[in-house]
């Protein structure tokens, strides 16, 4: 009984002790799905899968690029659902094991025209998201405000995703920019609602967001820096 009471609201009405316990398990995991996600990665490429997967797609890059945006959505809407820590788990490595397959026709471009790439790409990532991690715990804000703009700016982000398949025309440059910062925005929401509004036994689900968001920016990031050469 003690611990279904210790379970019952957010975290932010808890015990300094299980705030921690909390915030700590949750970037644990977050850690969990990234280097799960790197072992899936390195598993396609030294199989030849990831090849076999990228050359059909190379001509679909636009599906791929909704399909990516559609999986994250979908994670981060079902991460604010899942109850049971079984469903939780299984959510999170259906989500890790997506993204690996999404990602892998662009991560097999890349390795192929531009060595080194990969490696610059996810350590701006890291870096940045180190950076609004930091932001949202060091000021305690709470950026559940941010819940609109994000909702808005993914339907706009997928309506151009359509309307570029429709009339043939290229999403450039200045549209990873923009969602590089719609990613940002995602981490600092996602971040503020680990320390804000989840209950303490949805670290997992907790977690699954915010992967979901950190790889949202390294796509667009990573789509970035392709598009210098």
């Amino acid at each position: 009984m003690q611990e279904q009471v210790h379970y019952a609201g957010p975290v932010a009405g808890a015990s300094v002790e299980d705030r921690s316990d909390f915030i700590w398990k949750c970037y644990a995991h977050v850690v969990g799905g990234i280097l799960a996600f790197a072992g899936i990665e390195a598993y396609l490429f030294s199989s030849g899968i990831a090849e076999r997967i990228a050359v059909p797609l190379l001509n679909n890059w636009l599906l791929v690029l909704g399909a990516f945006m559609l999986v994250g959505w979908g994670a981060s809407h079902v991460a604010h659902r899942l109850e049971s820590t079984a469903a939780q788990y299984a959510g999170y490595a259906l989500l890790v094991f997506a993204e690996a397959i999404i990602f892998a026709p662009m991560l097999f471009v890349a390795m192929i025209k531009q060595p080194g790439i990969i490696e610059s790409a996810a350590g701006v990532t890291v870096l940045g998201c180190v950076g609004l991690i930091a932001t949202a715990m060091i000021t305690r804000k709470d950026f559940s405000f941010l819940r609109g703009m994000l909702v808005w700016g993914g339907m706009l982000a997928l309506g151009g995703i359509v309307a570029s398949l429709i009339f043939g025309f290229q999403l450039g440059t200045w549209f990873s920019v923009g969602m590089i910062g719609f990613a940002g925005a995602a981490v600092l929401y996602d971040t503020s609602n680990i320390m804000h509004h989840y209950p303490q036994n949805r670290y997992v689900a907790a977690s699954m967001a915010l992967f979901a968001s950190i790889a949202l920016m390294f796509w667009y990031v990573l789509r970035l820096f392709m598009s210098r050469d």
